[in-house]
């Protein structure tokens, strides 16, 4: 599966595409399209997986798998972390699920630890996978490419992916200097040697260095697993929406421009979302969507009973919060609870 040039990946949901609604609307001109719509790569993710995919609700509602890989290498091997000669693995991953009228959105984690089944897939260089069980999420990105997660994630959840978004740590980092930065508001110290985070409790605007460190943080909060980071990352997601809507950015071609430029660097999207036209289209079809409604979830899952370190999908909350966003229903209490949290997610 051949992908575009690109500048390349990693990470997060709607905020990133979100910033897309700016590509278009601020009168640019067609050199500065031109150069963003150059900027942006896509994977055809419909040619990779054929038709054997969940099928279409057709109910509205649409359902977007958007994933962060933690590829150290080229651009990357400075941060935190350092180069992992190339290879990258989805280090976040969240299956935000959109109804019918976008007004409000459901975004569900899925801890990167989690042990599932890897369905036979093609990887990016037309090499046949062979089913795996008990594999590693965030292994599946490396073996087999976008096309092998989005097939992993819908045979996981039953539901079909409209769209898939990446984008890599040096384009996060990218995105939120050109923000200006994110606030944040944190209720406990954090401190993390490995992150490099170090935060007093209080409110603290992060630049894209801190940002990134404080997405990726996971032994300085919590019981240091993978678990207490997602609660950082979904926090963070909803506070650089905000910050996003508050900007009024359409209203500064320059400040405008720097942002759509670090956005569309910064992303891989499926084909659908391939272009500056389409990519814009999506995001203004979010323009009802409030951050403040949106509602952050992560898999319920429990630990792994062979492996400690590891988690599986809690049965039966899994498939209750599967099956209510798949019928574009809430989600039940029970299932979102997680039984390796102790409680709700």
């Amino acid at each position: 599966m051949a992908r575009k040039p690109r500048g390349r990946k990693i990470r997060r949901v709607v905020c990133w595409t979100l910033a897309g609604i700016i590509v278009v609307g601020g009168g640019l001109g067609f050199v500065a399209y031109q150069h963003l719509n150059g900027n942006l790569s896509s994977v055809d993710i419909d040619a990779a997986l054929g038709k054997d995919r969940p099928a279409d609700t057709d109910n509205g509602s649409q359902d977007i798998l958007v994933l962060g890989s933690d590829s150290r290498s080229g651009d990357n091997k400075g941060l935190a972390g350092g180069d992992t000669g190339g290879t990258a693995r989805s280090d976040t991953a969240m299956v935000v699920h959109l109804p019918a009228g976008r007004a409000k959105a459901t975004a569900v984690s899925i801890p990167r630890d989690t042990l599932v089944t890897r369905p036979q897939c093609t990887t990016d260089s037309g090499k046949k996978l062979p089913e795996a069980q008990r594999v590693m999420f965030n292994s599946v990105y490396t073996s087999g490419g976008p096309a092998c997660v989005v097939k992993t994630v819908e045979s996981m959840t039953g539901i079909r992916m409209d769209h898939y978004v990446e984008i890599d740590f040096a384009g996060f980092k990218d995105l939120v200097d050109a923000l200006g930065g994110v606030t944040i508001t944190t209720d406990k110290p954090i401190n993390d040697k490995d992150s490099g985070l170090h935060l007093d409790a209080g409110t603290h605007k992060l630049n894209g260095t801190e940002s990134l460190a404080f997405v990726r943080t996971r032994h300085g909060i919590g019981d240091g697993s993978d678990l207490g980071r997602i609660g950082l990352q979904q926090k963070f997601m909803l506070a650089a929406l905000s910050e996003i809507k508050q900007q009024g950015t359409l209203s500064n071609p320059a400040k405008l421009y720097k942002i759509a430029n670090a956005a569309t660097k910064a992303l891989t999207t499926d084909s659908g979302l391939g272009s500056l036209t389409d990519l814009a289209d999506f995001a203004r079809s979010l323009n009802k969507l409030d951050p403040s409604t949106m509602q952050t979830l992560m898999l319920p899952v429990e630990y792994d009973k062979k492996d400690p370190n590891r988690v599986v999908a809690a049965q039966p909350q899994a498939t209750e919060l599967w099956n209510a966003l798949r019928a574009d229903q809430p989600v039940p209490a029970a299932a979102r609870k997680s039984p390796a949290r102790g409680g709700s997610s």
